[in-house]
Formats: structure tokens, sequence, C-alpha cells
């Protein structure tokens, strides 16, 4: 069949051709099959699958290992360094001039006191003494001379007093040859070691010189620093432990607590006194001190065992009745080369020795008991074990008993 178009081309329509409509047909059916597929759920409705479906199965709780802990008491413990000083040490000086006659020690001997260690040349001094005793003789004279005329009321009251006055002075010269005499000979102020000699024989000495320096050890004082914060943990009469450098080791007591800090500082001096009857122990060295301030109850524990709070606090995580995880805040009581002790957990604890790092605060796990580790024991303590962290401080004054929940 044939359409005149109205430009005067002829369209070619083949309506009548056979299979013309077969797309249609299909279009059709495919339509029909849609809807019906969609609207089967409304006639056949399908089976509620959830109640055959098989309940999902809880996570299972995260397996640690945990140790048990008893606490213990223990002492706090002041650690300072310090110097040892002896308990006197002075320069010995001349009290006189003159040129020296005599050196009767070396440096280095120990002397008593009032030993004689050198002696002056007296020459001067005996011509002095000789001098003044018969200015005393003649103002002797004249005082008695102007009492007698006195008497017989020749002579008047002001010249009896005036010859007393000089024979008052002439007596003051003779006692003042008498001392320069008794100076010309040096001696030592008290018991100690001469630690230096600084004359030779002939020398020239002049009156107020340093002549050498005496030292007495046998009582030592430790003088250490303490901060201000620790100022109330030291008092006068307690006991220190002193460890020296040498290796020498003593005892001794606080003697005195400063009251006014350094203002460079803010420490106040301290001083503990030590004897050293036989003066084995050099002035000057180093010392460490201990003094036990207080006790309290702590654990024993492996520092690899602390673990860090979600604000950042140190802690240890425990295991409580209901395997729940609880996260304590804990002190750092005292350091030792094998261990730390530390307060802020209960007295009896599950401490969380293996997977600490993989468990939270307030979570259940499954204890297990810790079969790889021994017990931790502190080892016998020594000074050189104490750590103390900061020069001079208390580690811990109290027990933090506040536990995160």
């Amino acid at each position: 069949m044939k359409d005149t178009l109205p430009t005067g081309r002829t369209a070619l329509v083949f309506e009548s051709d056979s299979g013309s409509t077969r797309s249609r047909w299909v279009a059709g059916g495919l339509a029909i099959a849609i809807v019906a597929w969609m609207g089967s759920g409304f006639i056949f409705p399908s089976t509620d699958t959830t109640q055959n479906a098989q309940p999902v199965a809880a996570p299972r709780a995260v397996t640690v290992a945990v140790q048990r802990s008893i606490a213990e008491t223990v002492e706090q413990v002041f650690v300072a360094e310090g110097q040892a000083l002896p308990d006197r040490d002075t320069m010995i000086r001349a009290e006189i001039s003159g040129e020296i006659s005599e050196v009767l020690v070396d440096k280095g001997v120990d002397l008593e006191a009032g030993q004689i260690i050198a002696r002056f040349d007296t020459a001067s001094q005996i011509s002095d003494l000789a001098r003044a005793q018969g200015e005393f003789a003649r103002a002797q004279r004249e005082s008695d001379t102007a009492a007698a005329l006195l008497e017989r009321g020749v002579a008047t009251a002001d010249r009896v007093a005036q010859a007393s006055a000089t024979l008052a002075a002439a007596q003051s010269g003779v006692t003042l040859a008498q001392e320069a005499i008794g100076n010309s000979e040096i001696r030592a102020p008290f018991a100690g070691r001469l630690e230096s000699f600084d004359i030779d024989f002939g020398e020239y000495v002049s009156a107020g010189d340093s002549v050498g320096r005496i030292v007495d050890n046998r009582s030592l004082t430790i003088r250490i620093q303490i901060p201000q914060q620790s100022l109330r943990d030291i008092q006068v009469g307690q006991k220190a432990d002193v460890a020296f450098i040498t290796g020498a080791i003593g005892s001794g007591l606080v003697g005195f607590v400063g009251s006014s800090a350094d203002a460079a500082t803010r420490t106040f001096i301290a001083e503990i006194e030590v004897a050293n009857a036989d003066g084995s122990i050099p002035a000057g060295i180093s010392a460490q001190l201990r003094i036990i301030t207080g006790e309290l109850t702590a654990h024993f524990i492996s520092p690899a065992i602390l673990s860090l709070g979600t604000d950042g606090a140190l802690g240890i995580k425990t295991v409580d009745s209901d395997n729940r995880v609880v996260f304590h805040k804990v002190g750092i009581v005292r350091a030792q080369t094998d261990g730390i002790w530390v307060s802020g957990l209960p007295d009896d604890a599950q401490i969380i020795s293996i997977g600490q790092g993989f468990v939270n605060d307030g979570e259940i796990v499954d204890p297990q008991p810790d079969t790889t580790a021994e017990p931790a024991s502190p080892a016998p303590e020594t000074a050189s074990q104490v750590k103390d962290g900061a020069n001079g401080q208390i580690i811990e004054t109290k027990p933090n008993q506040e536990s995160n929940q």
C-alpha cells in the first residue's frame, strides 16, 4: 500500500505484511508478565523467614592472664644528696708580728687542743716587757710618794689621782707585754688535723696573717636541701641513714631544719649530725641520705603492668568478682631495680598481667591464672637500689585511693 506525501513522494506502509505486528504482541506480553509478578505478592504472601532465623551468637569474652597481689606495709623514704662538712674548720692566725724562730709540727698531723705548733722570736717582746715593768715601778713610787705627802697635808688629792692613773697605765703596759710573750707561741685552738701549714723558720709574719688551717671531722654535718613540698615531713630528731660515696655507711639525727627558703631555689637547708669518732670518713665528700617519714600499704609489681587511662592517668587494670575490668589510678610509692611499689589498689587485687592493652574499663573478660611468671617479690633493698626520680623529694606522700569505675 502506498500513501502520497505533500511533497509528491510516496510513503510505503507494511501493515498488511505478515509479522508486522509481532513486536507489539511481545511488548504487551512482557508488560502483563511484570504486572502479574508484582501482584503475586498480594495473592500468595511469602512466609516469615524471621520465625525460623537462628539467634546471633554473643561475642566471646577476651581472655586475659591475672596475678593475685596482696598489699604490704612499706616505708615512705625521703632521699637526698648532700655534702659531709666537718664539725669545726678554722684558719689559724698569728696574734703578734715577728720572726718565726721555731716550727714544731708538719702539715697533716693530728693536734691536741692547745698544742704548740710554732714559736716567734721573743727578743723584742722581752725587751718590751722589761721596759713596761720599769715604767710600772716608777709609777708605783710616784703613787706612794703622792699618798704620803697627802697624809702630811703637803700634796693635793688631784696629785694623788694623777699618780694613780699613771700607775694604772703602767700596769696595763706590763699586762700587754706579758700577753705578747704568751702569744709568741702559736697553738692549736682545738683538737683536729692540720690540713695546711704555710710558715717556715725565719719567716716574718704580721699580726692577723693566716698560718694554717685545722679541721675537726670527728663529727660530721651532712647539709641537704629540702623542697618546699617536703618540708613538713622532715623534723628535728628524725633518724637518717647515710651512705657516703666512699662506700662507708652510717647514721645520724636531723639536728637543724631551716625556716626560711632560699630565694633562688625555694628550698630549705637541713643538717644531719653523724658521728665520726675515729675520723675515718673524710670531710667534704658526697653522701646520700634516707629519712623514713612514714608508712603505707602498697603492692609490689613489675612496671610492665602499668597502663594509661583515657585521661592519661597512670594506673593498673584489675578484674573484679564479676569478671569486669576495673581501672585504678595509682601512685608510685618507691622504685627499686627489680620492680616498683604502687598505692591505690585494693588490698587484695587480681591484676591483669597479660592482655591489659586489649581490654577497657568496664569490659567483661575471661580471666585465667598467669602461669608464665612467678609472683613478684622485692629483692632485699640496699641504699643504691632506691631511685627517687628527683633528688630531695618524697616520691609519694599519700596513697591515691581514687579509682576509675
